[in-house]
């Protein structure tokens, strides 16, 4: 069962609750896979058991087809938020850390064909490495996060909270007309362009806000 913790690795008291994810937050990625940028944000759900520890070297599926990375910037709710303003938003998140939205590509590309929903693509178990919490108090600036993800040394995936279509105030505002926020909910915010398949053996550094460093690979 996961465990949120803080940087230290100290136990977080915050149960994991669910796990809002945001698709083509970044209008680079949206075009990368030749998909229109949304008018609004697309939301979908991955449950508590796709939760997994980030610093743990973690397994893939092997008969699915391609599992692609997609490093997200993540946020742990900390207070209670529903209908809430875009003004308001900050003071309801408790931590930022870093999570790999981890997708089966081809099974997603079938369901889309399909007019279906991605569940069995975003929601599988494993399917959210999710990286201990940096405090919030520590992020310099909140509407300019850095974050990165190298793969066997090479970087693949390099953005910034500035380039998102949505930012994180006026996602967690729109998430909160529709879901109740509680604490230990986890929001994944989106993607940067440079999503691309991962092997067995990879390895994989992701940096948040540039001076705090993830590192994991793929078994």
């Amino acid at each position: 069962m996961f465990q949120h913790k803080t940087i230290d690795g100290a136990a977080l008291n915050l149960p994991l609750g669910k796990i809002v994810c945001v698709g083509r937050n970044y209008a680079e990625h949206a075009k990368e896979l030749g998909n229109e940028v949304p008018k609004s944000p697309l939301l979908f759900m991955k449950p508590a058991s796709a939760a997994i520890a980030l610093e743990r070297p973690f397994s893939i599926p092997a008969d699915m087809g391609a599992v692609h990375h997609e490093v997200e910037i993540a946020l742990l709710i900390g207070k209670p938020a529903s209908g809430i303003v875009a003004a308001d938003a900050w003071p309801c998140v408790a931590a930022v850390g870093v999570a790999l939205d981890l997708t089966l590509r081809d099974v997603q590309d079938t369901l889309k064909a399909k007019g279906q929903p991605w569940e069995m693509a975003k929601a599988f178990d494993g399917a959210c490495p999710l990286s201990n919490w940096l405090p919030l108090e520590k992020i310099q600036d909140k509407d300019n996060i850095h974050i990165r993800l190298e793969k066997n040394g090479e970087l693949k995936q390099d953005g910034n909270s500035q380039q998102m279509i949505t930012s994180i105030p006026n996602l967690m505002a729109y998430i909160s007309q529709f879901f109740s926020l509680q604490p230990g909910d986890v929001i994944l915010t989106g993607t940067p362009a440079g999503v691309g398949p991962l092997q067995s053996g990879d390895t994989l550094k992701a940096t948040l806000d540039t001076h705090q460093t993830f590192s994991t690979r793929v078994l």
